[in-house]
C-alpha cells in the first residue's frame, strides 16, 4: 500500500510578485497548465496498475491561509483528497510527514509513505514513477529511502546527497548528506560521480518512519501526536490543535533523521538506501530556475504572455495582466502582475528574498495577497478604490454562500453581471438576477448565495470611513471561520 503524502507548505517568497504569502508558489501555474500542486498529485494517482502495489488516494499537508484554493485546485484536478491536514503554524516537513504517519495508523494501516514537495517540477513523469517504484519494495522492506537527482552542473542552490556502494542496480546506499556548497565544491563533487543533489523527496513506511523520528527527535513526535489526538474535522479539512502544534520544534526531514542515519551507514549499511532518480528534476526555489528549464527563443529568453522583447537577450519577463515591451535587456528578469512589477538582473535575483522581508516590514499588501483573493465561496478582485469608495469584482461559485454578516464603517451596492444572487437584507430575502443591483445600508445584516448552476459574478461597489477586511462581524458561516 503506497500512501501518497503531498507538502504543501511554504510561501516561496524568492517568486515574488507572483507568489504571495496566501498565494505561494505552488498553487502557481509555472511550467504548464497545472499548478505544481495538482502536477504533484497527479504523478501517483490510485488509478496506476503497479503489480501488488495499491496506490492510495493522497494526504495533503497544507497551511490553513490557502486551504479552501488548495482544495479546490485538487477537485479540479479530479483528485479526491484522503485528508487535508491543516497546519496552524508552519513547522517544516518533519512534523508534517509525522502528522501524516499518524493518519494512517488512526486508520489501522502501515502504509508506505512517499513525502514530495508540491512545489517541485519533473519534467518526465514515467521516469519518475518508475524510480518511485523501485523505491516502494525497499520502504515495504522496512528501508528508508531518499532520491537524489543526477546533477546536470555544478548547482550552488541545492544540498547534495554522497552514496557508497550498489545495492542493486538503481539502488545505492546512502553515505552523506553535504549542505549547499560553493561553486568548486559543487563542481568537485559532480567531477566525482558520487554525489547526487537532494530531492527532497523520502519514502518509508509509517512505523519505520515513527521509530527512527521517536529515536532522534521524541518532543517533535510527542507534540504531533498531542495536536493531532485533539485535532478537529471541518468538511474536508483536519484541523490540528493550535497550541499543541505551535509547541512543535521546527525541523526538515533531513535533519531531524536522514543525517542520523547517514552517519551511522557504516553500522546499518541497509536501513537508508538512495534511489537515483533522472527525471528532469528541478526545485523552482527562484526566478533563475524558471529560466533554466524554459523554453528560449533565438535570444536565450524566456517569455511568458503579452510579451514583446527588442534586442534582448537571456532574459526571463513574465506579463499577466498586459503587455510588457522590452529593449536593449541583457540578462534581467521582468515579472509583471496587475499590482506589482519586479525588475532584477539575473545575477541579483538571491537579494528577492530580503527585498520581500523589506516590504514586509514596512507593512505593503502586496506581500500578503494578490489583488485577485481566494475564498471558499469563490473569489474577489480588487478593481479600484480611493478615498472612501472601493469596488470589487466578485465571483460566488455555484451552490456557495458567503457568511451572514454586517460591516459597520461601510455600505455596500451590489450588481448582478451574470448568474443569479439570493439575497438576505435584514428581514428580506429575494432574488437578484443580471443586470438588476440592490443596496446594502451599513450596520444591517447581509448574506449573498448563489442558488444557481453557473458562477455569479457581480460588481460589489463599497462606500464608507474605513474599508478593511477586518471591518466585518459574521453571525452564521457555512465555512466555519469566526
Amino acid at each position: 500500500m503506497l500512501q501518497p503524502v503531498i507538502l504543501c507548505g511554504g510561501s516561496g517568497t524568492r517568486l515574488w510578485p507572483l507568489s504571495r504569502q496566501q498565494h505561494p508558489k505552488q498553487l502557481l501555474a509555472l511550467n504548464g497548465d497545472n499548478s505544481m500542486l495538482q502536477a504533484t498529485a497527479l504523478r501517483l494517482t490510485h488509478d496506476l496498475q503497479w503489480p501488488n502495489c495499491e496506490i492510495l488516494a493522497p494526504v495533503v499537508i497544507s497551511n490553513e491561509d490557502y486551504r479552501f484554493i488548495s482544495a479546490e485546485q485538487l477537485r479540479a484536478a479530479g483528485v479526491k483528497a484522503q485528508a487535508l491536514i491543516l497546519e496552524p503554524v508552519g513547522r517544516n516537513t518533519a512534523p508534517a510527514l509525522t502528522l501524516a504517519a499518524l493518519h494512517a495508523q488512526s486508520l489501522g494501516r502501515d502504509p508506505v509513505l512517499i513525502a514530495m514537495p508540491a512545489d517541485h517540477v519533473i519534467a518526465d513523469v514515467e521516469a519518475f514513477r518508475a524510480a518511485a517504484y523501485r523505491g516502494a519494495a525497499y520502504a515495504d522492506g522496512g528501508h528508508i529511502v531518499t532520491f537524489g537527482v543526477v546533477p546536470s552542473g555544478p548547482h550552488t542552490g541545492y544540498g547534495y546527497i554522497r552514496f557508497a556502494q550498489a545495492l542493486a542496480p538503481g539502488v545505492t546506499q546512502l553515505q552523506e548528506f553535504v549542505e549547499k556548497p560553493d561553486h568548486e565544491t559543487a563542481q568537485k563533487y559532480v567531477d566525482s560521480g558520487h554525489y547526487l543533489w537532494n530531492s527532497g523527496i523520502f519514502m518509508m513506511k509509517a512505523s519505520a518512519w515513527m521509530q527512527a523520528l521517536s529515536q532522534s527527535r521524541p518532543h517533535i513526535v510527542q507534540a504531533c501526536k498531542a495536536a493531532f489526538s485533539a485535532a478537529e474535522t471541518d468538511q474536508d479539512f483536519v484541523r490540528l490543535q493550535r497550541e499543541a502544534f505551535e509547541a512543535c520544534p521546527s525541523e526538515s526531514i533531513d535533519y531531524a533523521v536522514m543525517e542520523g542515519l547517514s552517519a551511522r551507514a557504516g553500522e546499518h549499511p541497509a536501513k537508508a538506501v538512495v534511489i537515483p532518480l533522472s527525471a528532469g528534476w528541478s526545485d523552482i526555489g527562484a526566478w533563475g530556475a524558471i529560466w533554466d528549464i524554459g523554453a528560449k527563443d533565438g535570444g536565450g529568453n524566456v517569455l511568458h504572455g503579452d510579451v514583446h522583447a527588442i534586442d534582448t537577450e537571456r532574459s526571463l519577463v513574465v506579463a499577466q495582466d498586459r503587455l510588457v515591451a522590452c529593449v536593449g535587456l541583457r540578462d534581467a528578469v521582468v515579472v509583471e502582475t496587475p499590482d506589482a512589477v519586479l525588475v532584477a538582473h539575473r545575477e541579483r535575483i538571491e537579494a528577492l528574498k530580503d527585498l520581500v522581508a523589506d516590504l514586509k516590514a514596512r507593512g505593503r499588501a502586496e506581500v500578503d495577497a494578490h489583488r485577485k483573493v481566494y475564498r471558499s465561496w469563490g473569489w474577489y478582485e480588487s478593481i479600484d478604490s480611493g478615498p472612501r469608495f472601493q469596488v470589487k469584482r466578485i465571483v460566488v461559485n455555484p451552490g456557495a454562500s458567503l457568511s451572514l454578516q454586517l460591516h459597520h464603517h461601510r455600505a455596500e451596492h451590489w450588481v448582478v453581471v451574470t448568474g443569479t444572487a439570493r439575497v438576505t437584507r435584514g428581514e428580506e430575502t429575494f432574488i437578484v438576477s443580471e443586470n438588476q443591483s440592490t443596496y446594502i445600508p451599513l450596520g444591517v445584516k447581509h448574506r449573498l448565495q448563489n442558488p444557481g448552476k453557473v458562477p455569479l459574478e457581480m460588481i460589489e461597489i463599497q462606500s464608507g470611513p474605513y474599508l478593511g477586511e477586518d471591518d466585518i462581524i459574521r453571525f452564521e458561516d457555512t465555512y466555519g471561520r469566526s
